[in-house]
């Protein structure tokens, strides 16, 4: 295994020798201690360092954790520089987990290099670390370097949860809303109606639960990143944005939106990706795979399966940013290519003969429905695209105008690592 090196730059021989217990704890990562920035520096420029971090102390401060990020900003891979001070507990926590992710890093690129392998990963932006995700591809750039494959598969728009009074709400686990919402949807609009009711659920609403929602749970209701789904591409208005113009409350507005469309109105919560730049970077990066999704998965709360659809329509006809050809590659003969499906991705004699017909200048995501047709009727979020006028498999239409023909000439398809077996 390919060890990492940490540099750690503290005068606090207590404190190295706790950080060097933690270090020895990760296989893939090595330190180096130093009492002096300068040292630091110098080592920087002339070695591979996966992580630095600086003991801040009266003979450490701002201006040797400036020159340490000025040095890194200046390499053609930055390194992260990790200033802590022990006089905050969530300093000493927040190392750890960069240090847990420096080893992390080790180790993938490690076993995609010895194992010959294909290595890959889903990666997304966040506000809340606007620019973590690029260590990732860093990480598969120096990767492919030094002989191994990987790469990043990667999302055409935000991620969002979808939300709705048919299904679910962000507020749902409020005690007030809570019982309200075990009532029949029916009953749910009359009580909607009523001004004492909306009383109670607007004003039960600016509680904020304290429990961390799991996977693609609603979450607490952040008015600038809610926005209604009343068309299919964006820009869309946010629900703060609404309300301000309004002069209502947020939650008077998602309520009198649902009303209009008798509360099959859909909300979009985003979760990440939020930054749709980063979103266009991701997708131009060599390494990258425009195919990641939960299309299959979280059923009632996620709609990606329009990844393709969206990125035809607003990337490549409204944005202009790639071209149909560009598209095309990257939407069939890349992915075929990664994931080894031989005799596929290309129109080819002697492929498989696998074609989706559509016009460019109509194809477009519509917008979700929510289908009863699951086991014992339950639910599950369904979405087609405008512009679909045929999807052949194995030579043969199975999709006539977004309708099922019948046929079913589909087969598992395998890798080439299966046929190892």
């Amino acid at each position: 295994m390919r060890e990492s090196t940490v540099l750690l730059v503290s005068h606090d021989a207590s404190f190295v020798g706790w950080f060097d217990y933690e270090v020895g704890r990760m296989d893939a990562l090595r330190l180096d201690a130093m009492d002096e920035v300068e040292m630091a520096c110098a080592r920087v420029m002339t070695e591979k360092i996966g992580m630095i971090v600086i003991h801040l102390s009266a003979d450490i401060g701002s201006a040797e954790v400036a020159r340490l990020l000025w040095v890194s900003s200046t390499l053609r891979r930055p390194v992260p520089v990790l200033a802590i001070s022990e006089r905050y507990q969530t300093d000493r926590a927040l190392m750890l987990f960069q240090l847990g992710v420096t080893d992390y890093l080790s180790r993938l690129k490690g076993i995609a290099i010895e194992t010959g392998v294909p290595v890959t990963f889903g990666m997304f932006s966040t506000r809340r670390a606007p620019d973590y995700w690029r260590q990732y591809f860093t990480l598969a750039d120096e990767t492919a370097a030094a002989g191994g494959r990987m790469f990043v598969q990667v999302h055409s728009r935000a991620l969002n949860v979808l939300l709705s009074f048919e299904t679910v709400m962000p507020f749902d686990r409020l005690p007030v809303w809570r019982e309200f919402r075990k009532l029949p949807l029916a009953e749910q609009e009359a009580g909607l109606h009523d001004p004492e009711m909306r009383r109670k659920l607007v004003e039960a609403a600016r509680e904020r639960r304290q429990e961390r929602p799991v996977g693609p749970e609603p979450r607490n209701a952040n008015f600038k990143w809610l926005f209604p789904l009343d068309r299919p591409l964006p820009p869309y208005r946010s629900i703060a944005q609404i309300a301000e113009e309004s002069n209502k409350d947020p939650v008077e507005v998602m309520i009198d939106m649902s009303l209009e469309k008798n509360l099959k109105m859909f909300f979009i919560q985003t979760l990440t990706n939020e930054d749709q730049g980063h979103v266009l970077e991701m997708m131009r990066h060599p390494r990258s795979v425009v195919t990641f999704s939960d299309s299959g998965a979280h059923v009632s709360q996620i709609m990606d399966s329009s990844l393709q659809s969206h990125f035809l329509s607003y990337w490549v006809r409204e944005k202009e940013e790639f071209s149909l050809e560009q598209a095309m590659r990257m939407l069939t003969f890349v992915p075929a290519s990664h994931w080894g499906l031989r005799g596929r991705g290309l129109l080819r004699e002697g492929y498989a003969a696998d074609v989706i017909v559509f016009d460019p200048a109509r194809i477009t995501p519509e917008l979700p429905k929510l289908e009863y047709d699951l086991p014992a009727g339950a639910r599950r979020l369904k979405q087609k695209a405008s512009g679909l006028l045929a999807t052949v498999v194995n030579g043969q239409v199975v999709l006539r105008n977004n309708e099922h023909t019948g046929a079913l000439p589909g087969q598992l398809l395998r890798g080439p690592l299966a046929d190892r077996n």
